[in-house]
């Protein structure tokens, strides 16, 4: 099972933001740890992240016919890139949602998720573990 992780806005900075929100990993500590995690569910993972909106809408475009399932965080875009969810709607592969702090406990204007009506499964407010458990919906939901 081919799985895409991408993650967007701003989490090439974990580490050096609020440790209390994001847990104080780094980018490579949680791509380490997704990798781990997919070699003991045996699946086929990619990590990427981009500070860039339309290279994360281009690797939603190549995803097309190229995976399995998809992990999404696109960090703040979340709340406002109508054209990041265009480019996942085609998306015939789950897709789950992931959020290292609980943003639907956080601002308001963090509670909107443009994605909501298209992912299969969200998980918010669980640290890096967040991403074992969408790899972990995936791989039973396939």
């Amino acid at each position: 099972m081919r799985i895409l992780v991408l993650n967007g806005v701003n989490l090439n900075v974990l580490g050096s933001r609020d440790p209390a929100q994001y847990g104080g990993i780094s980018l490579a500590e949680l791509e380490s740890r997704i990798y781990d995690w997919a070699r003991q569910l045996e699946l086929t993972v990619h990590c990427r992240q981009t500070n860039s909106e339309a290279e994360f809408i281009h690797w939603c475009h190549d995803a097309y016919d190229a995976v399995d399932g998809m992990v999404v965080n696109p960090g703040a875009w979340t709340h406002y890139a109508w054209s990041i969810r265009d480019a996942l709607e085609p998306l015939r592969a789950p897709i789950v949602e992931v959020h290292l702090s609980n943003v639907d406990a956080r601002e308001e204007w963090r509670r909107l998720s443009v994605l909501a009506d298209i992912v299969a499964a969200r998980f918010v407010g669980h640290g890096p573990d967040g991403y074992r458990m969408a790899l972990e919906y995936l791989k039973e939901h396939r």
